[in-house]
């Protein structure tokens, strides 16, 4: 896999790149251009190469439910389905990330945790996580990330090696990683799992008024997660077992809920707030931005055709009713693009014409043709028009959920802040959150999954990583880690 020659990054068409780690944005913490077309053609290629599975995500199951609005915050947002007393139909898909779909449920990884509200004003898509980070905070990295944690090129393994290889080399990486490593690293069902928007957003008011919001949903059974061997037990007594857990569940009348809370940033503390609000790497700590309840998720309706309702479902976060929008979040900035693009590739152009992706409110699209075409088209077929068609009403309709930026054109990282660093926020969920008992099993965790086939140089740099988050897990790791390589003749 190395090579004693350096060899430089290029494009699909072998013109060399500036970047691998960042995309050109406006400014350092401006958004990401759509004339980077090096993100672009990075994005469309790995949208494009696991047919006809999602990539990732393509392990998972789900099912229909409603939300309910239990608490008044119309004041933060005109959302039509957060208004209060508001009923909307809803699809809920949790899934793991980088397996395939035969693959085991228990394995240790994140869960995607994707939701479809059916709202009055057109779909409303969260795709989030049961992590309320993420391990990169450029979209650059991502296809990176990905590869990584799937599978090598020569003998089509998972290989421990160039997983903590990536993750050593991205110390960004460190908070989610330590989730990853500890309890919740493997949840024992979906029903007993969070699931958070990870990325903000922005809310608007009926008075045009702006902030910042990031969802949280509470599970309503309790936080529950598996060890280590339990999982791995699992993994080879029944490998659809999370699957099959929601399934039946739901079956039997046992419907598990969340409880949907948020945190509001009011839109001029980003400006200066002593981390930076749209690094998907960091929480904004609970003191100062504490959660607000919103309403309840009830799961109550399992779908009757897997692959049609569930395989063929489709999210993306582009999908922002009227009341919602995006912030400066580089990784959120281009999942707008990269996931219904996605979408076209695996599914089709026609890809929302899909019952389960339709909206439950009438669709004045100009789109037309291309393969699986559902609905009719009808004249005229253009805008603007004097026949009677549909035209944009900016009155009722304004483009809101907005922010101003300048600067120049470049390919660097977030500008830092003084409550910024890499290492800052996974110390905290190590020695403020983890009790000692939790501790010793994220050190086991980690000493069990290096042991397993990490080697120099990369191994060096696991323990450096680890005493960078915590001195004393770092030399629990080292320690441990050193003991079996002993032990087995290394």
């Amino acid at each position: 896999m190395t090579s004693d020659k350096p060899k430089h990054t290029t494009t699909d068409a072998g013109i060399p790149v500036s970047s691998d780690e960042h995309s050109l944005s406006v400014g350092p913490d401006g958004p990401i251009v759509l004339h980077d077309h090096y993100l672009m053609e990075q994005m469309a290629a790995f949208n494009r190469e696991m047919i006809p599975d999602r990539q990732p995500h393509a392990k998972g199951s789900g099912a229909f439910g409603h939300f309910q609005v239990t608490h008044d915050v119309s004041q933060y947002t005109k959302a039509d389905f957060l208004q209060p007393g508001k009923k909307t139909e809803m699809l809920a898909r949790f899934s793991t990330v980088a397996g395939e779909s035969g693959s085991p449920d228990t394995w240790r990884d994140p869960r995607g945790f994707s939701l479809k509200f059916y709202t009055e004003e057109g779909n409303f898509d969260m795709v989030g996580n049961n992590t309320p980070v993420f391990f990169v905070r450029d979209p650059l990295k991502f296809q990176h990330f990905i590869h990584s944690q799937k599978r090598r090129a020569d003998n089509g393994l998972r290989d421990h090696d160039m997983q903590w290889d990536f993750w050593t080399l991205s110390p960004q990486s460190a908070h989610q990683v330590t989730w990853l490593m500890g309890d919740r690293g493997i949840p024992a069902t979906w029903r007993h799992m969070n699931g958070y928007s990870s990325h903000t957003y922005m809310w608007v008011n009926a008075e045009g008024e702006r902030f910042w919001v990031k969802y949280h949903f509470k599970t309503d059974q309790g936080i529950k997660c598996m060890t280590q061997e339990q999982a791995d037990k699992m993994a080879g007594a029944d490998a659809d077992y999370h699957r099959r857990d929601l399934f039946d569940a739901i079956k039997r009348g046992d419907h598990p809920t969340w409880t949907l809370q948020v945190q509001i940033m009011p839109f001029e503390d980003a400006k200066t707030y002593h981390i930076n609000p749209f690094d998907l790497t960091k929480v904004w700590p609970h003191a100062d931005y504490p959660l607000k309840e919103v309403g309840k998720m009830t799961l109550d309706r399992n779908p009757v055709d897997f692959h049609s309702q569930i395989e063929q479902a489709a999210f993306q976060p582009s999908n922002a009713v009227p009341g919602t929008g995006f912030s400066p979040d580089k990784m959120l900035l281009a999942r707008v693009i990269s996931y219904a693009d996605a979408h076209r590739a695996r599914l089709g152009v026609n890809y929302q014409d899909i019952p389960v992706n339709s909206p439950k409110t009438p669709v004045n699209s100009y789109s037309q043709g291309g393969q699986m075409r559902i609905s009719h088209s009808t004249d005229p077929v253009y805008a603007p028009n004097s026949k009677g068609g549909a035209h944009a009403n900016p009155e009722r309709y304004p483009e809101d959920a907005v922010w101003e930026t300048d600067g120049e054109l470049v390919r660097a990282a977030y500008t830092l802040r003084s409550g910024d660093g890499d290492f800052n926020q996974a110390n905290d969920l190590v020695n403020k959150v983890m009790d000692d008992a939790a501790r010793d099993r994220l050190v086991n965790n980690i000493v069990g999954h290096v042991s397993d086939g990490v080697e120099e140089p990369v191994l060096s740099r696991v323990f450096e990583y680890w005493k960078n988050v915590d001195q004393t897990i770092g030399e629990r790791v080292e320690q441990g880690v050193m003991a079996n390589r002993r032990e087995n003749g290394q």
